[in-house]
């Protein structure tokens, strides 16, 4: 057994506490436990791939890629990854899609040294991966020739960034924006090209868009009780979740979200509830999109992922809206992005390692971007991917788009924006479902409901960090 085997095997050891912590706590996110961003999901059939030793001279060298792509996503993924392997013949990439984002990060954990050469996983594992042991950072490829990422949206590059070093490549990317109905606006007499800036215009919008008819209610808003939701209007305020600048700065050691900002944002939410103007529709955002959809809600809170979902779900039953999330008045903070990022692993010989870079670096070349953008829903992540024709093309077919793009490139970079670090977000995300729902329920204030919550996910914290000292 070679040392790093050995010190591979000690540190997944150590991270036996954490592992525990994160394994159950997939299942009542905003996109049913699978990401950030309204990502994975689908039926394929979920496959490891067979490795190789290190190839003969004249072989070819085989990257395996585990991801979390279903559905069109998936089909993306194979399509992406069969263009490259015929635009050239020295590598081969063998894409095996392993479930949800949850499952493909307990399949890498409990592969070990036996995992893929490049693995996806999203952005709240980025903590678990840099104390892993198991990868090797983007940066040392980048470094070594010198390559250059300053076409890369740097909104996004912020968040795959540790102490600055990147040590994933952003893969798919997303942020939330408001969906709304124009024709709502139009009949309450709003302008619908006017859409709700601060979280009080979204209040007293909601309201207005409210009525009765025939015994059926049609609410002015439905936003699920999202863990993500409520870490984006942290960052519009330019709040830190965690201690240490969200983390950025060192571990983060305990939460911070019992504060005026985190108490605001739950107050707003019971608010609405309280007067009829919002409807409570659970944690999960496929409830909202649906509901949304058939016209049950004029307005709701969702992925960027998600905009073609929403507009074939739509039809031709009204004009959909696209807006900011809404601030506080005075405010002028970003959001974060979501979504996931891939990560080449140390596991593997080295042949590989330099194999699944070129794969990586060609992934993101503007017309691989731009297609997959297309295909799935999310930004690209490269700059140069706007000029190609297909995409403004697309653009031009779905306007609403451009909301998204405004909104990451107005999104000022601070630690707030960059996204919190810690290595039981999972975990900490269904803890804070838990405290919103208790709050629009009326079982507990903001401020108990936080406090409480504060202090289970600084547990999980501290039980975090004693394992990766």
């Amino acid at each position: 057994m070679t040392r790093r085997t050995r010190r591979t095997g000690m540190i997944l050891t150590a991270l036996l506490l954490a592992i525990s912590l994160l394994a159950g706590c997939g299942g009542s996110g905003g996109t049913g436990g699978t990401s950030s961003d309204g990502g994975s999901g689908g039926t394929q059939t979920s496959g490891g791939g067979q490795q190789q030793a290190a190839p003969q001279s004249g072989e070819k060298v085989k990257v395996v890629f585990w991801h979390a792509m279903g559905g069109k996503n998936g089909e993306a993924v194979d399509y992406l990854v069969q263009k490259f392997n015929s635009s050239q013949d020295r590598i081969v990439v063998e894409a095996a899609y392993q479930g949800t984002y949850d499952e493909a990060l307990q399949k890498l954990k409990a592969a070990g040294p036996e995992g893929p050469t490049l693995m996806q996983v999203y952005e709240i594992g980025s903590r678990f991966m840099i104390d892993s042991g198991l990868i090797t950072p983007m940066q040392d490829f980048i470094d070594a020739e010198n390559y250059s990422i300053a076409d890369l949206e740097p909104n996004i590059l912020g968040y795959y960034t540790f102490d600055g070093r990147l040590y994933s490549m952003p893969f798919n990317t997303s942020t939330p924006i408001v969906y709304y109905n124009k024709d709502a606006f139009r009949e309450a007499g709003l302008d619908p090209e006017n859409p709700p800036k601060t979280m009080e215009e979204f209040h007293e919008y909601a309201r207005k868009l409210t009525k009765t008819e025939g015994g059926d209610t049609r609410y002015g808003a439905g936003i699920a009780w999202y863990g993500w939701f409520f870490e984006q209007f942290l960052a519009v305020q330019g709040a830190h979740y965690v201690d240490n600048d969200n983390g950025r700065a060192a571990k983060a050691t305990r939460a911070t979200i019992n504060t005026p900002e985190g108490q605001k944002i739950l107050a707003w939410l019971q608010a609405m509830i309280d007067d009829g103007s919002a409807v409570n529709l659970g944690r999960k955002t496929s409830d909202t999109q649906a509901a949304f959809s058939a016209g049950r809600i004029a307005m709701t809170l969702d992925s960027t992922a998600v905009l073609s979902t929403i507009l074939s779900g739509v039809g031709d039953k009204f004009e959909v809206g696209t807006a900011f999330l809404p601030r506080p008045q005075g405010i002028d903070g970003g959001v974060i992005i979501g979504g996931a990022s891939v990560w080449i692993t140390n596991v593997r010989p080295k042949e590989e390692q330099q194999a699944a870079w070129e794969f990586v670096k060609w992934l993101v070349e503007p017309e691989q971007q731009a297609e997959w953008s297309i295909r799935t829903g999310y930004f690209p992540v490269r700059k140069a991917a706007y000029d190609q024709q297909i995409l403004k093309e697309w653009h031009a077919q779905r306007p609403q788009f451009t909301t998204a793009i405004e909104q990451l490139r107005a999104s000022k970079l601070t630690t707030a924006t960059q996204g919190a670090v810690i290595g039981t977000f999972p975990q900490a995300r269904q803890i804070v479902e838990a405290a919103m729902e208790a709050v629009v329920l009326g079982q507990k204030t903001p401020e108990q409901a936080l406090a409480e919550a504060e202090a289970e996910i600084t547990k999980g914290i501290e039980q975090y960090n004693l394992t990766t000292r």
